[in-house]
């Protein structure tokens, strides 16, 4: 008997099911590849990549909190050439598609970054990562603003022969103004959310657990925030959707595709579970043979 159809379309990117790691939770892969073979994901989301290496913000950079976990990790990352000589060339042997996430303090750092990967044919897509801070215009995130997030989708796109992702940040009023600038700067698809911004008080030093003070707040806490965020989204846009934001089980991932996610990233439970992302593929498989669902297009949306 023919199981169910966990496999996804994204803009033209197919994927054997919707389930893939979420940028920064993962590294490059590396370690997780110890436990099992990356290619029982949909596809290895890795961590964000900027044009010069990046040391990160001080350290403690993590805290645990209350159903969940603040990070200030501050874009550490090796730099952009030593992910195209080193990480990228190994990740191309795990048969599976790579997105590779982008980040940059101008919109110059982007298109550079976004070319170089496109053109190296080692990546399926991009992700951009829109909640830094720009530096030339006096530190606002890229993501806050409609007009500056569509700018910078243009200018990305024109660079950019692969698919396009925008990753959009939770803080904001109104996640469908920044859904709608993206899709009209030209982004093949959206993931959300981003962490939350929070902070932790250590009752005993009296100062913030965090050396930068406030973190990104993320775990099963941020879930209802981010499936209400995927639901609004999904009502004014064209274009997919990955989910993400507390995904922990199958039934997190389903809730998310029911309120119109094509896919899933899940994040912090990597950290709590290596196995967290097959375990979940194996969970939406059983879910979807105890329900007689055939296909996740069966569905995707159903709460619409």
């Amino acid at each position: 008997m023919k199981g169910p159809d966990l496999s996804v379309e994204l803009a033209g990117l197919k994927l054997r099911n919707p389930v893939m790691p979420a940028s920064g939770c993962f590294g490059f892969g590396r370690e997780y590849a110890k436990y099992y073979p990356l290619n029982q994901l949909g596809a290895v989301v890795v961590k964000a990549v900027t044009r010069l290496p990046r040391q990160g913000n001080p350290t403690p950079r993590v805290a645990e909190v209350t159903g969940g976990m603040l990070n200030a990790i501050g874009l550490a990352n090796p730099g952009l050439e030593a992910v195209l000589n080193h990480e990228l060339p190994w990740l191309a042997k795990q048969d599976v598609p790579v997105i590779v996430n982008v980040a940059g303090a101008a919109v110059e750092e982007y298109v550079e970054v976004a070319r170089s990967i496109a053109d190296s044919g080692l990546a399926a897509a991009i992700e951009l990562n829109v909640s830094c801070p720009n530096v030339k215009a006096g530190g606002i995130s890229f993501g806050v603003d409609p007009g500056v997030l569509k700018n910078l989708v243009a200018e990305v796109k024109q660079v950019c022969r692969i698919p396009l992702f925008v990753k959009l940040t939770p803080n904001v009023t109104d996640i469908r103004e920044l859904a709608l600038a993206a899709q009209a700067g030209g982004a093949d698809g959206l993931s959300l959310i981003n962490t939350l911004i929070g902070m932790k008080i250590d009752l005993n030093s009296r100062r913030p657990v965090l050396a930068n003070k406030i973190g990104g707040l993320s775990g099963p806490a941020v879930k209802p925030v981010a499936v209400r965020m995927v639901y609004e989204t999904a009502q004014v846009v064209d274009i997919p959707i990955i989910g993400m934001g507390g995904i922990a089980t199958g039934a997190d991932a389903v809730e998310f595709i029911m309120a119109g996610a094509s896919a899933v990233m899940v994040g912090t439970a990597n950290f709590t579970n290596p196995l967290a992302c097959p375990n979940i593929i194996a969970e939406i498989r059983d879910f979807m043979l105890e329900n007689g669902i055939k296909s996740l297009d069966e569905i995707r949306g159903c709460a619409l």
